[in-house]
């Protein structure tokens, strides 16, 4: 189940949660402007790449999925939830709309 949570959610959640990944699935360049620390790289534009990079992961754990808008990070939980992983969440409004910690 692919679930929207918003910035609040996201830092609410992550900040309790002992089995959480934060996965960023932009491009590289992207995140050369920046990012949210911690996080696992994976751009979802690799396609087959991606998946394959997807599949290697602990389904156990917990996903923190975002892009620059949250309109790729949230076709990548639907796909991770197709590939058996139980929890991901998408952030509303991506990367362009993060006010928290960036790292460079």
């Amino acid at each position: 189940m692919v679930e929207d949570i918003t910035q609040d959610q996201w830092e609410d959640l992550i900040a309790k949660d002992t089995n959480a990944v934060i996965l960023d699935v932009r491009t590289e360049e992207e995140v050369e402007d920046g990012f949210i620390p911690n996080m696992l790289n994976i751009d979802i534009r690799m396609g087959q790449g991606f998946l394959d990079e997807i599949e290697k992961l602990d389904k156990s754990k917990n996903y923190y999925v975002y892009c620059r808008s949250g309109g790729r990070s949230a076709q990548a939980c639907t796909l991770m939830n197709q590939m058996g992983f139980e929890t991901t969440y998408n952030l509303l409004g991506g990367f362009m709309n993060w006010n928290g910690e960036v790292a460079e």
